[in-house]
């Protein structure tokens, strides 16, 4: 009888941070790696596979460099399994671009320290999208390898994954969890006995025989130094094959053909075999609007602008960096928001840099096209791969209206006015006129920059605006003051205004506008009582749905009602105010007073231990917290959608605070995009059975649609269909990390530590918009009123002299094609990319997805275009493309295909 074969993967998982901060975690890293590359030098038996993630490695070398060498020939010898990742990533709370370069920089990392783990290996993730095969296979990688989410109808240990686009991945399923054989050598005497245990057990999930998977580790641990002996012992006894082997050792004993395989499509959010602890959507919901924020700055603004416009010094360091950061904030215990308090401020740290590093390079792309911008100017950029027309908010000297460089008039709205008189002092002996002038900084003075001044008897006046003369000098005023012994001082602002101007730029784009006395009436937006009206929408603003607070007794992993709970849904007070009301621009607050219980018990000061020990509270607190909702609507000229801004001071704890919009409809059909896909989820078929109550929650990221309402989005969200509504979560408050009593879950998913910052309190901020459809989703022009809603135009202001011309418009590059989406445009060199242009050569490459069913053609133009090629997902170049007489390149798609191009200019 020939011997039942287990490989036996000793690994280790490594949260990089999450129930304690990540230098703390760093610390027992180093250690553990010390002790196993030591013995795995001693052994050349020993295995380890370092959880796929390069970051591991890389957090170790960074406080051990001396050991590079060692890891290089661990990994050269097939003794250590690295990458393929960066990072374990949690795959819905971040955007599919930060995937692919998650993916793209681990494989690129590992290949230097000599190979990478040849698998997408998915361990521990809370589901799984339903891209990741084709993002795995656009990888060049064969095989997938998950946990979490699996339907209960599976039942072997490999399935072919297929993804909206039709790819399809062979995919490994680890029965029972990356640790089903964490505790075979735990105790030695019984190393026979639990090899026997786990050859039945894995049985079952092999029908076609052959090695079997033993995942031989757990969070944090290292194998035992003697695994090795006790393994040979064990097969000697057993007649068991049991044998030492990493990741990539098992794989090459497997198929990559799925033909026979059970086929599963889609997304991986099944509760049926392990807890997917979806409340990580939406705890912590400001790290969550950060990480939009950031990715947006990044993907969509910095990038394309200084691959297209940037003639400056390079700027590929600060675009690293800040892509280090986002890669680093998308961990699976880092966005989620599922750690200690010091695990999130690290993680909104990270989250901030990444925004900020986007801004420097914006503002450094941006210097040049202003500097052949005059000065009382902007120049606009369009971030879209089309020619838009959109509003942006200007600071301009005051005029009637706005002219283009090609004389094109431009339609403004006042929407405030500036001081002209910024200060008028007395000033009162030396020591007072002395610390007057002490105000000005050079030619800066209250923020702007002084244009002149004059004395006239002892009034003595200063004239800023936002160009100074730089040739004032301070002691020349000094000098006129003589033995004055007090002066009234004058600060004077030349008139300025906050202006909406509606803005027509090119594809990727800019335009030019300055000042002009020609008025262009602009297109009537106008409040009529709570009548929002644009030509386009007509929108009342007692539709914008209702606020919904509720108890919460959950942890950061699953939201829990009490078992008594309150909903509060009608305010004591209504307000409704009218800040603009057009042409352009319309905007009302509504003001909403509620009373919500203050926590989910009667606040009792308590300790912090006994608060860890104490259950969840069975009802809400009788105290009542008088909160104010204040909901921003706007509507703009040409918009079909109505934007809202929600924000209140969070003064309550234990509290799900959620925004109910109508859905004109009773389905309980949702459709809701997020990496490079749109996905078609249903309330009533959610799947449990794995220890967790299924609750129909679910993610969103660019925009969720329900009935005749989609919702645009610009963070990742929770959201529900209930009763005829689309119910998105703007706040879980919680103050737990877990609770080992839960009434929606079986057991803890982590230690029970308080976490008190996780009940956000204080201010809090969701911006989303509205958009009434009468069709389906993708041929109501949904994902085209994200794009535009998701990235505003931005403006930079001129720097050249008042007297230069304004400059002709320009565009950059264009996309066009049946719901084909670009996702990202970056500067790529030829070098990296295996491009056949000379060697350093820039290239610009472009990322697309088809985001619909349909077959569609993208077509991408640009001046100036000289060849193109495909390329993979991590940018290596493929077959050409050819050129077509009118310039421009056609790639065909399928339906909800990725691909990506590389343009040479």
């Amino acid at each position: 009888m020939t011997p039942t074969e287990i490989i036996v993967v000793p690994h280790t998982h490594w949260d990089r941070e999450w129930y304690e901060p990540f230098q703390r975690f760093r610390l027992r890293l180093v250690a553990l790696l010390d002790d196993v590359f030591d013995r795995m030098a001693a052994d050349p038996r020993q295995r380890f596979t370092l959880d796929g993630q390069m970051a591991a490695v890389d957090d170790y070398l960074d406080v051990r460099p001396e050991r590079r060498d060692q890891v290089r020939e661990l990994v050269a010898n097939g003794q250590l399994a690295v990458g393929p990742w960066q990072i374990l990533l949690d795959e819905f709370l971040c955007s599919g671009e930060n995937i692919v370069r998650n993916l793209e920089r681990g494989l690129r990392r590992s290949e230097e320290l000599g190979a990478a783990l040849p698998v997408g290996y998915l361990p521990d993730m809370f589901g799984h999208i339903a891209q990741m095969p084709q993002i795995l296979t656009g990888a060049g990688l064969a095989h997938a390898c998950v946990f979490r989410g699996v339907p209960g109808a599976l039942e072997q240990h490999a399935f072919g994954w297929e993804a909206p686009d039709g790819t399809v991945i062979r995919t490994e399923y680890m029965p029972g969890g990356y640790g089903n054989a964490a505790s075979l050598t735990a105790s030695p005497p019984l190393v026979a006995a639990r090899a026997k245990e786990l050859s039945a057990y894995l049985n079952a999930w092999y029908p076609d025989g052959g090695p079997m998977l033993g995942m031989y580790g757990t969070d944090h641990a290292a194998p035992a130094a003697d695994v090795a002996d006790l393994l040979a012992r064990a097969s000697a006894e057993t007649g068991l094959d049991l044998r030492l082997g990493t990741l990539a050792e098992y794989f090459a004993t497997q198929s990559a053909r799925f033909e026979s395989l059970p086929r599963i499509t889609g997304e991986l959010r099944s509760h049926a075999r392990a807890n997917i602890l979806p409340g990580v959507i939406s705890v912590r919901t400001p790290v969550k609007r950060a990480m939009g924020r950031a990715e947006r700055a990044v993907e969509r603004h910095a990038e394309p602008l200084a691959a297209l416009w940037h003639n400056g010094p390079p700027v590929q360091g600060f675009l690293d960096m800040a892509w280090t950061r986002l890669i680093d904030a998308s961990c699976h215990d880092s966005v989620t928001g599922c750690g200690c308090d010091e695990t999130a401020v690290q993680v909104a740290a990270r989250l901030a840099e990444a925004d900020q590093l986007a801004r420097a390079v914006v503002d450094l792309a941006g210097a040049s096209l202003t500097a052949v911008v005059p000065n009382d100017g902007y120049a606009v950029w369009n971030p879209s791969p089309f020619e838009r027309t959109s509003v942006v908010e200007l600071d301009l000297p005051e005029s009637d209206g706005l002219v283009t460089g090609d004389g094109t008039p431009v339609p403004i709205q006042v929407l405030s006015s500036g001081p002209s008189v910024l200060a008028d002092d007395l000033l009162d002996g030396l020591s007072d006129i002395a610390k007057g002038l002490r105000r000005i900084h050079g030619i800066e003075l209250y923020g702007q920059e002084i244009t002149g001044w004059e004395l006239a008897g002892d009034e003595l006046t200063f004239h800023v605006a936002r160009h100074g003369d730089p040739s004032f000098s301070v002691d020349d005023v000094w000098t006129a003051l003589d033995d004055r012994s007090s002066v009234r001082m004058r600060i004077v602002a030349a008139p300025r205004s906050v202006v909406a101007a509606a803005v027509t730029v090119p594809a990727l784009g800019h335009v030019s506008v300055r000042p002009s006395s020609e008025v262009l009436p602009a297109s009537a937006v106008s409040v009529d009582g709570s009548i929002l009206d644009n030509g386009v929408l007509r929108f009342d603003v007692a539709d914008i749905g209702l606020i919904v607070d509720g108890g919460d007794v959950g942890d950061s992993y699953n939201y829990a009602a009490p078992a008594t709970d309150v909903l509060v849904s009608e305010p004591v007070s209504t307000s409704v105010s009218v800040v603009s009301s057009g042409p352009l621009v319309a905007v009302v607050d509504v003001s909403r007073v509620y009373e919500w219980p203050v926590a989910a018990a009667e606040p009792t000061p308590v300790s912090p231990t006994i608060v860890a020990a104490a259950p969840p509270a069975p009802a809400r607190s009788s105290t009542l917290v008088p909160v104010t909702v204040v909901t921003r609507v706007e509507l703009r000229v040409g918009e079909p959608f109505v934007r809202l801004t929600v924000s209140f001071d969070n003064r309550c704890s234990d509290h799900r605070v959620r925004l109910h919009l109508p859905t004109g409809a009773t389905s309980m059909t949702s459709y809701a995009e997020g990496q490079f896909a749109v996905v078609s989820r249903s309330s009533s078929s959610v799947e449990g059975g794995g220890g967790e109550f299924p609750l129909p929650t679910f993610p969103a990221s660019g925009f969720v649609v329900a009935g005749e309402t989609a919702a645009l989005l610009t963070q990742p969200t929770e959201y529900e269909v209930v009763d005829g509504h689309l119910a998105i979560t703007l706040l879980r408050s919680i103050g737990m990390l877990s609770r080992n009593i839960h009434a929606l879950r079986d057991e803890p998913a982590g230690p029970q530590l308080p976490a008190p910052q996780a009940q956000c309190h204080g201010p809090i901020t969701v911006d989303l918009a509205v958009m009434p459809i009468r069709a389906s989703w993708d041929r109501a022009g949904v994902a085209a009123a994200a794009e535009v809603y998701r990235h505003s135009l931005l403006a930079f202001p001129g720097a050249a002299s008042p007297s230069a011309p304004l400059p002709a418009s320009a565009s950059g590059l264009s996309v066009s094609g049946d719901g084909v989406v670009m996702t990202s445009l970056r500067s790529r060199s030829s070098s990296a990319s295996g491009s056949d242009l000379a060697s350093g050569s820039d290239l610009l490459e472009v990322r697309v997805v088809c985001l619909q069913p349909a077959p569609s053609t993208a077509v991408f133009s640009v001046p100036g275009l000289s060849a193109a090629w495909l390329a993979d997902l991590r940018g290596r170049t493929g077959s050409a493309v050819d050129i077509g007489p009118d310039g421009s390149v056609r790639v065909d798609l399928r339906g909800f295909e990725i691909a990506t191009v590389q343009l040479a200019r």
